[in-house]
């Protein structure tokens, strides 16, 4: 399971015209599963993000976590963090989970976010042509890959 985290403002995603989520302060989450992927993976990755400590405190020091500010998750469906590009220019996606595989650890990710937050968790809508809008705040952006956890 890959994550592409990014601290913002503001962020949103509409589907034909139509918002599917939208929060303000927090992270927007781009998230990429593979065949391998588990629910140990899927545990692993929302303790990680729900600890991670990238929000400024009084000294400007990136020292709070999303709890710390309230702050909310807008979860989006990402089968291309899995582009395999290492041979001619057009990418390859043979790593990422078919629909059947994802779907229900796509479901059970925005369920185990929702339980660790205690908040309602914003989502895009999975396999939509999706357009996301956010305001990055730092820029933060982290990446996190649960098969290169040491």
């Amino acid at each position: 399971m890959r994550a592409v985290i990014q601290r913002v403002l503001e962020a949103s995603c509409k589907v034909d015209g139509e918002i599917t989520g939208q929060i303000g302060i927090g992270f927007m989450i781009l998230l990429g599963i593979e065949e391998a992927d588990t629910d140990e993976d899927l545990q692993w990755l929302a303790q990680k993000i729900t600890g991670l400590r990238v929000f400024s405190d009084e000294n400007g020091l990136m020292n709070k976590s999303l709890a710390d500010i309230d702050g909310d998750i807008l979860l989006i469906s990402q089968f291309t963090l899995f582009a395999a590009t290492k041979k001619g220019n057009r990418p390859s996606f043979l790593r990422a989970a078919r629909p059947d595989k994802a779907v229900p650890i796509y479901e059970q990710m925005i369920k185990t976010l929702k339980m660790i937050t205690g908040k309602e968790i914003a989502t895009g809508l999975f396999g939509a042509d999706m357009k996301v809008s956010l305001v990055n705040d730092g820029p933060v952006t982290i990446m996190i890959d649960t098969k290169n956890r040491e």
